[in-house]
């Protein structure tokens, strides 16, 4: 189920994106389950268009969806790929971070304080 909080300081579309994002890693959404078209999940939760297909679009950038063309987007097998994604990216920050010559500690506080401005 999918809530939008209008009262959030998070964007709506990022609301969604978030929300799909935790159902399919959690397998809450399983592989190979379709996702509503644009228009009818943009309808039932009252967004524009245009919000929920820039989630979706996100989503699938992030590997998570596929868009199948007329199919409709499915949830893609592709979670671990993001997951690889996330591992890569951590390497190149430890990498960066012991050039810069932080400490591991300062270096988790910098990242809570990234992870939690974009919550």
């Amino acid at each position: 189920m999918i809530v939008i909080d209008a009262g959030s300081g998070m964007p709506p579309y990022e609301q969604l994106r978030t929300q799909l994002a935790r159902q399919i890693r959690d397998h809450s959404l399983a592989v190979g389950t379709r996702l509503p078209t644009v228009r009818n999940l943009a309808a039932d939760l009252g967004l524009a268009v245009n919000t929920v297909a820039r989630a979706y679009r996100e989503l699938e950038e992030a590997g998570l969806i596929e868009t199948r063309g007329r199919a409709g987007s499915f949830v893609a097998a592709g979670g671990e790929e993001a997951r690889e994604r996330a591992r890569r990216a951590a390497a190149d920050y430890a990498a960066v971070i012991a050039g810069l010559g932080i400490d591991a500690e300062e270096a988790v506080r910098i990242v809570r304080a990234a992870l939690a401005a974009t919550a």
